[in-house]
């Protein structure tokens, strides 16, 4: 038997919308690539998390860089949060990140109740943009809608009719368009940050996807999760080369029309203040952190 099969069951975040984040999945996958310290994984009733002491600091399993939401699995995430720390030895640090602000609320409570002092603050956002079938590009700002469609148009003029295809078979593609990136985005995809997505593509959810010109040419990627809420937009990628036709906004319209047909009713851009995301209209949807001291 394993310690990660306490996360195994029906147990279900209780903060809505946050992927694949808090299962067991991805934080394996995590674990097995990125991960350093002394693992554990923590249950109080019907509640658990996997939580990380790395030195004298406990944080949840997931690092923030590649992490976008934390929250403990069943109704009581401050309980389990307690559990972990009641285990933790004195002095250590606490630092529960990137937590929505309904489960930071209850992780400070359950942690206060413990007579520890916490300090509660926002330290990110991630971007969301709220879909409908029935006009799927209402969820962009007025002005940019008008501007999707130009570039669409553009995009068709020079290269052809653009075309989404999905399948693992775009990996090598996406990887490749990422590495041809200026500056921290090309730096970004290690060798080991590959083989980290290579087997993150295959857990439940996981979803690759390329624009493809006319003539069948990768000109942008796109590398998500779905559930039945959302399409999570983990990581992109597209072809310098084809900057001046806008792969990454043509592959986003042609993303958020297939999302909105399929029903789904959220479009989360995840952590990140990139302009784009604001440009489209995008709705901040807080992010907190809860620390302390053992």
């Amino acid at each position: 038997m394993s310690e990660w099969d306490v996360l195994d069951g029906d147990r279900h975040p209780m903060a809505e919308a946050v992927g694949p984040f808090p299962h067991r999945p991805f934080l394996e996958t995590w674990w097995r690539h990125r991960g350093a310290g002394s693992l554990a994984v923590v249950s109080h009733g019907s509640s658990a998390a996997a939580v990380v002491t790395l030195g004298d600091t406990m944080a949840f399993a997931g690092d923030e860089e590649v992490t976008d939401y934390h929250a403990p699995l069943g109704p009581d995430p401050g309980g389990v949060a307690a559990a972990a720390v009641a285990s933790a030895t004195a002095g250590t640090r606490f630092h529960f990140d990137s937590m929505p602000g309904e489960v930071a609320q209850l992780v400070a409570a359950a942690l206060g109740s413990a007579g520890i002092d916490v300090a509660t603050r926002q330290h990110e956002a991630a971007m969301v943009l709220d879909l409908s079938a029935a006009d799927p590009l209402s969820a962009l700002a007025s002005k940019q809608r008008h501007e999707v469609r130009r570039k669409v148009r553009r995009f068709a003029e020079a290269l052809g009719e653009p075309r989404l295809v999905g399948g693992a078979g775009g990996f090598d593609a996406f990887v490749a368009m990422h590495r041809m990136a200026d500056g921290d985005k090309g730096g970004f995809m290690t060798e080991a940050t590959e083989e980290f997505f290579r087997d993150l593509l295959v857990i439940p959810g996981a979803v690759m996807d390329l624009l493809l010109t006319a003539a069948g040419d990768p000109v942008a990627a796109t590398f998500g999760f779905v559930d039945e809420a959302a399409y999570y937009l983990y990581n992109s990628s597209f072809d310098p080369g084809a900057a001046a036709v806008s792969p990454g906004i043509v592959i986003l319209k042609l993303l958020i029309e297939r999302e909105s047909e399929a029903g789904r009713r959220r479009f989360d851009l995840l952590k990140g203040d990139d302009p784009y995301k604001h440009r489209l209209g995008a709705r901040p949807r807080a992010l907190f952190s809860v620390e302390g001291v053992v």
